[in-house]
């Protein structure tokens, strides 16, 4: 399914988010999550603070510095952090921990492999565009099989405000020497990758796969069903 809400102008640069766009992210974040938590389980005194102390401590770590809310690995590991030292561990330990809980989750993070029929297809659209990869998360594409798919890759925290913040977008029209309107931008997400995409001034896809609901109430350029309808725009 591919349907038009507006008409489309042309476009040189297709640019897309990642999680749950390219590969379902919910299993991965899922085992990632587990990962921290049985190495934090394992630490005295941590299993004692109940089911609801990472996200007491996440939350309090984003009220002290708002800022962590474009960042999340700078807020996973801040709130690491914040977590072993409420519990009264060392300044050394909180550092060796911290740094050890994030990493059992960065690798488990990183335990994706994207489809063969998806490769293909970004390799069939890459002849015909420069592909580049804005996303919101924190996964490490150097890691599995993205890696050589995309001309840039722009995360929020490391290279700008989170969408629906028009930044990344900005970031690659500059980087690319293309004006805004020449990117189509595909995801997910209507409150972070429509509306963002909306609002810097590029065209946007939405892939509606998620059964999710969302606060946006703008339409995309194009709504599709599957990753695979974007075969439309190779002649």
């Amino acid at each position: 399914m591919i349907r038009f809400n507006r008409a489309i102008k042309p476009f040189s640069v297709m640019s897309f988010d990642l999680d749950d766009t390219l590969y379902s992210n919910h299993p991965i974040i899922k085992a990632a999550v587990k990962a921290q938590q049985n190495y934090l389980n394992a630490l005295p005194g941590y299993q004692e603070q109940g089911p609801k102390y990472w996200q007491l401590c996440r939350e309090l770590a984003v009220i002290q510095n708002p800022d962590l809310a474009d960042d999340v690995t700078k807020w996973r590991k801040h709130t690491l952090r914040l977590a072993l030292s409420k519990l009264g561990f060392t300044a050394d330990d909180v550092e060796r921990h911290a740094n050890a809980a994030y990493n059992a989750f960065a690798d488990a993070r990183s335990n994706i492999v994207v489809s063969d029929d998806v490769l293909n297809l970004l390799d069939n659209l890459a002849k015909h565009f420069t592909l580049v990869a804005i996303t919101n998360g924190n996964v490490e594409i150097e890691r599995f099989n993205l890696h050589d798919k995309f001309e840039l890759v722009l995360q929020a925290g490391m290279h700008g405000k989170a969408k629906p913040h028009s930044t990344l977008f900005d970031k690659a029209a500059t980087h690319l020497n293309v004006a805004k309107s020449e990117i189509l931008h595909i995801g997910d997400s209507l409150d972070t990758d429509v509306q963002g995409a909306n609002n810097a001034g590029c065209q946007s896809v939405w892939l509606n796969d998620q059964g999710a609901n969302y606060a946006y109430k703008g339409l995309a350029d194009i709504e599709i069903a599957n990753i695979h309808a974007l075969t439309h725009f190779i002649k």
